[in-house]
């Protein structure tokens, strides 16, 4: 997701609390102490229902309980992108998207690297670029990126009237390039979208295989998946 992109989202700062002033009398310390030992049980018995961390982005894919209402996901994607099957099914069932496209976005943005970083400061599984996040944000926490990313996918998606091309477009050179006659598209951009609509375009026919993303690796992509293999640990 390039520098072009230039939505965001903003989360609310918790409320935060300074610790109360002044002299307690000596004959209300009892009375404090139990009522002090009383918070304490409260405090951890309500802190085993609340996230480590209150500024956490919830994760709404883990609402969708039953596997059997998610989309499957094609074949066709590398084993990279396919180690992250079940969560792409649920990040999209959540965003509302077709998993093979988010797949799609996946494998030409990082190919399953969740630690990816281009040149351009997009970061993570869907490079995302740095605005997108929020202070609070992780941008390399695969739910974080993937909440980011799927949102702007989504956006880029209704912007361009359900077709699968032009939201490819507005992911890579920004929604307000899907106006715009194709011709006027960067370089890159045009790129992108002939690879990422070439392999979308397969994965949704039920293929095993996608010729087009065999393209894509012996043009560019082979290294960026070899770096992604190789951090995920998979075996060879």
């Amino acid at each position: 997701m390039p520098s072009r992109n230039s939505a965001h989202s903003s989360i609310p700062a918790a409320a935060s609390y300074g610790p109360g002033g002044g002299c307690r009398p000596g004959y209300l310390l009892p009375l404090l102490a139990v009522a002090g030992i009383g918070a304490v049980l409260m405090f951890f018995t309500l802190g085993a229902a609340l996230p480590a961390n209150s500024a956490d982005i919830p994760d709404q894919a883990a609402e969708i309980q039953n596997n059997n209402q998610l989309q499957p996901l094609s074949s066709v994607f590398t084993p990279e992108v396919q180690y992250w099957a079940e969560r792409i099914q649920k990040w999209s069932a959540a965003a509302g998207l077709d998993p093979n496209l988010a797949a799609t976005v996946m494998q030409i943005e990082s190919c399953g690297d969740p630690l990816a970083l281009s040149s351009s400061g997009a970061m993570g599984l869907f490079q995302v670029m740095p605005y997108h996040f929020t202070d609070y944000d992780d941008p390399y926490a695969p739910d974080t990126n993937a909440l980011r990313g799927l949102d702007y996918l989504r956006r880029s998606l209704e912007s361009g009237k359900s077709d699968p091309r032009l939201a490819l477009a507005g992911y890579n050179g920004g929604i307000g390039i899907i106006s715009l006659p194709e011709s006027e598209w960067t370089a890159e951009t045009q790129r992108y979208t002939t690879w990422g609509s070439g392999i979308y375009a397969e994965a949704s026919s039920g293929s095993s295989k996608s010729l087009r993303l065999q393209e894509w690796l012996a043009t560019s992509g082979a290294s960026l998946c070899r770096q992604a293999h190789k951090r995920l640990g998979i075996s060879p």
